[in-house]
């Protein structure tokens, strides 16, 4: 059964049906789905949920496909893990940390969106699927594709991070680097949509696409037992993960499905060297101003971002921030969350979690709140931000081993 009516326009409301089209014919603005809550709320309840695998698809009814998916399986369910060592580092009481560097198959939150825009691809018959990516995206639109079957187009800024590169052209997509930041490669792939039979997931496909983020919205809500958070704090790149986890939570409450009402207050994090939410937030308005990148969080760099202003609105219509962080806080953002909490995160989680430590020192997240930081990648992808010393070398002898750990790490 679908629980799909069509899309409709996020502006003047304009209905279209189901098809792989991203913007209004006559306003220009995004479409999203447009669900039939009625038949949800009859179909959908925690019970039913509970009994349901654990991955993305519990949620199916609130996902916009209409067959049975096949990719995604192993996509979700990622931990919601209590992080008392780094509450204590930042002088807060209670703080949990949503996990998405663990996801499958790529290690990204990535992977939610993909697989429900794949699925979708599949669903319209089209021939090939591609996008236009600062990394993470690339790595798990190539796994997807590959695990259903479809040839997938790539296109990436050429000074990506060679980890991304290679976790990308291993699944055998077709990887082109392009000369430009990753707005002029997002508008070449608006073009190759118009061009060819084919499904770019962040550009005719995006309104379907962007649905898969609503699930870390709503594991967050099933996992600290069916309540909402009082803060959460998320990474920006196009703006569009701020605004879904949100409308997840929204969507849960008028199903039902939560104890008590929402009211979490959003908390958008970007890199200074590409913070046009930011700046919107801070100048009271939702106009985006469009930066030139320059940032070490390259899987934020995203200069004129497609949601920005509908990010920048959610975060202050629910009460909340945003605020940015240079390259050396990032860093140490990192280095914090893996001495604390034993996680690795690439630079997207830096910048949350130093974000975070700004946002606790101005006293706009409060010490005795909820708060649940959004981690969506794996340091793994981004090693070439950190450099390490090498470790010490001594002979295979205990005496060199005592003398060694005896001296101060500094030596």
């Amino acid at each position: 059964m679908s629980f799909i009516n069509g899309l409709k326009c996020r502006e003047c409301g304009r209905g279209y049906e189901k098809q792989p089209i991203a913007g209004c014919e006559d306003c220009f603005a995004p479409l999203e789905i447009d669900y039939d809550y009625t038949a949800i709320s009859r179909a959908l309840s925690r019970e039913v949920i509970e009994s349901r695998p654990k991955n993305l698809w519990r949620y199916r009814e609130l996902l916009p496909i209409d067959s049975e998916p096949v990719v995604g399986q192993s996509s979700g369910a990622t931990p919601l893990v209590r992080a008392r060592r780094l509450a204590r580092a930042l002088g807060v009481e209670t703080l949990f940390i949503k996990n998405d560097s663990v996801n499958s198959p790529t290690l990204s939150f990535k992977d939610r969106v993909t697989a429900v825009a794949i699925n979708k691809a599949r669903e319209f018959g089209l021939e090939a699927v591609g996008c236009a990516s600062t990394g993470n995206l690339a790595n798990s639109v190539a796994a997807n594709a590959a695990a259903a079957g479809l040839p997938a187009y790539i296109l990436i800024p050429e000074n990506l991070e060679t980890s991304k590169v290679i976790a990308t052209q291993i699944y055998g997509a077709r990887v082109i680097a392009v000369r430009g930041n990753y707005d002029e490669v997002n508008r070449l792939c608006s073009e190759i949509a118009d061009r060819f039979p084919w499904g770019f997931v962040n550009v005719n496909l995006r309104p379907f696409y962007g649905e898969g983020s609503k699930t870390f919205g709503y594991e967050i809500a099933e996992q600290l037992g069916w309540r909402a958070p009082s803060a959460i704090v998320v990474p920006m790149a196009g703006g569009s993960l701020v605004t879904k986890i949100y409308k997840g939570l929204k969507e849960f409450e008028r199903l039902g499905l939560l104890e008590g009402d929402v009211a979490t207050r959003m908390f958008g994090a970007q890199a200074a060297g590409c913070n046009p939410i930011v700046d919107a937030v801070r100048r009271g308005s939702n106009n985006i101003r469009p930066v030139k990148p320059a940032t070490i969080a390259k899987s934020l760099a995203i200069g004129n971002p497609a949601d920005g202003y509908h990010a920048a609105e959610i975060i202050q219509r629910s009460n909340g921030w945003a605020e940015d962080v240079t390259d050396e806080e990032i860093i140490d953002g990192i280095r914090l969350l893996a001495e604390t909490e034993g996680i690795f995160t690439e630079t997207a989680g830096g910048v949350t979690v130093a974000v975070t430590k700004k946002l606790i020192s101005q006293g706009r997240l409060r010490r005795d709140e909820l708060t649940v930081i959004a981690i969506t990648g794996n340091g793994l992808k981004t090693q070439e931000a950190i450099e390490i010393a090498p470790p010490v070398v001594i002979e295979p002898r205990l005496a060199k081993f005592v003398e060694t750990v005896s001296r101060p790490v500094s030596a």
